[in-house]
């Protein structure tokens, strides 16, 4: 397959180190504009290395379960776990802002109302006449790009994200799957991206 030629232009605005609890990550912010209150952000541990393959999280904020501990999703236990793997690899999680796949933190609540009443969570989406996913990963290539990324470890488990880095100049080496175990509260949103987006973990 041709790699097409990677077009989104962001501007690193500003980093700093920021201890936490899985080690010390330069925290990069990436706008447009440094008036941009909601930049991309890059974690790259203190260890990064881009001259190797390289441990990469592309990971949409979602800002119930990371902030709050939802567990209608596993977005907060897959963003701890992530950063957990790449402080051991010297790796990186980029966190993008793309609330609710995309249809922003208003649009994901009126989803939620819903799903609460039987709709799934691709249902649901459609039914309020939304993408199922509108997440857009030119924007996660592009940061790569800044930090002279060019072949990652890519840790995910969704199809989506490796296809956009495949049809970058990016090279994918490997697939780290990212395993968290279900909880009933997001069972039933798991089985959803399993089976009916082909997300690529087991059910335990």
């Amino acid at each position: 397959m041709t790699k097409k030629q990677d077009s989104i232009s962001l501007v690193r605005q500003a980093e700093a180190m920021i201890p936490t609890p899985w080690g010390n990550f330069n925290m990069i912010a990436y706008a447009t504009s440094s008036d941009d209150w909601m930049p991309h952000i890059a974690m790259a541990h203190e260890d990064f290395n881009s001259e190797g393959p390289v441990l990469t999280r592309i990971h949409s904020e979602c800002i119930t379960g990371d902030l709050f501990g939802s567990k209608r999703c596993d977005c907060g236990e897959q963003l701890h776990r992530a950063l957990e793997m790449t402080a051991a690899a010297g790796g990186i999680v980029l966190y993008l802002r793309q609330e609710g796949r995309g249809i922003g933190i208003i649009n994901k609540l009126k989803a939620y109302q819903l799903q609460d009443i039987g709709h799934n969570t691709i249902d649901a989406n459609l039914h309020l006449g939304l993408k199922v996913d509108a997440r857009q990963y030119d924007i996660a290539v592009a940061m790569l790009q800044d930090l002279k990324v060019s072949t990652v470890k890519l840790l995910t488990n969704n199809p989506g994200k490796i296809e956009a880095i495949e049809n970058s100049s990016l090279h994918i080496i490997e697939r780290v799957p990212l395993i968290v175990s279900p909880q009933k509260e997001n069972k039933n949103y798991l089985d959803t991206k399993k089976n009916q987006m082909g997300h690529l973990f087991d059910l335990l």
